[in-house]
Parts: structure tokens; sequence; C-alpha cells
């Protein structure tokens, strides 16, 4: 990688950890007023058995949610290096994959089974996929108006 590329790299993930936290926090308050208990649930039962203490289980997650975030946020730079879209699509695919299986599995945010893991590769996949395609739309929409306008000026 460019000294450029991991320099951008670099300030996307320090940037992206606080994100991960902050997007993290906003999702346990989301998951608390749901369940509408008057209680704010910051994390899963499961994690808090499985660390010993509620504060021991809060403090794994956040520590989690910003090497998630860090991970997709410097992943990013992956996009502007000079490869193949295949080539950056599966990069960046496997790099979330790897950032994103581990921490769901071990945060408790999937059933610990074949069946588990099943059902979060689908929804994960699923997720990736729609959120591939409509960037790659809005690219192309964006490629097809810069065509445009260089048509018009020649």
């Amino acid at each position: 990688m460019k000294p450029n590329n991991l320099k951008k790299a670099i300030t996307r993930v320090l940037i992206g950890a606080p994100i991960g936290l902050a997007i993290s926090t906003v999702i346990t308050i989301i998951i608390s007023l749901f369940r509408n208990d008057g209680l704010y649930h910051a994390v899963v039962p499961e994690l808090v058995n499985d660390l010993g203490t509620e504060m021991n289980a809060v403090l794994v997650q956040a520590l989690l949610s910003m090497l998630y975030g860090a991970a997709y946020a410097g992943a990013s730079v992956i996009w502007e290096l000079e490869w193949s879209l295949l080539r950056q699509t599966l990069t960046h695919l496997c790099i979330c994959s790897l950032a994103t299986f581990p921490t769901a599995y071990f945060m408790r945010w999937m059933e610990h089974s074949v069946k588990g893991a099943g059902i979060y590769f689908g929804i994960f996949f699923a997720i990736y996929l729609i959120i591939w395609l409509s960037m790659y739309s809005k690219m192309k929409r964006r490629v097809a108006i810069i065509n445009r306008k260089v048509e018009q000026i020649k």
C-alpha cells in the first residue's frame, strides 16, 4: 500500500473507533427502548454470564465496538485503490467478515451453533449485498452524469 493510502487508512481507523463505540451505544439504547421495561440493557445477559460482571461485559463490548468501527473505517480505503471492482469487493468483504463474525460470536449477538452461524452469515451477506448494490448503482449514475457532461462539452 502506498504511504498516502496507509496514512488515510490510519486516519480512518482512528476516526472509526469512536464511531463504532457511538453506534454500539445507540443500538443498546434502541434495544432498551424496544424492550420497554424501563431498564437500560447495555449488553446481552449471556455476555455478563461469560465475563462474570456487567462491568466486564460493558468494557469488552466497548473495546470490540471500537475495533469493529476501526476495521470498517480502515477498510474503506480499499475502494480508493486502483484495483478491479472484483478485487476491491472481495478484499473489503473479507476484512469486514473477519471483523464482524468473531465480534458477533464473542459478544453473543448470534446463537453459538452451526444454525446460528448460518443465519448470521445469511443476514450479513444479504445486508452487504444490498449496501454494495446501492453504492454500485449510485456510482453508475454518477458516471453516466459525468459522461453526459463530457459529451456536451465536445
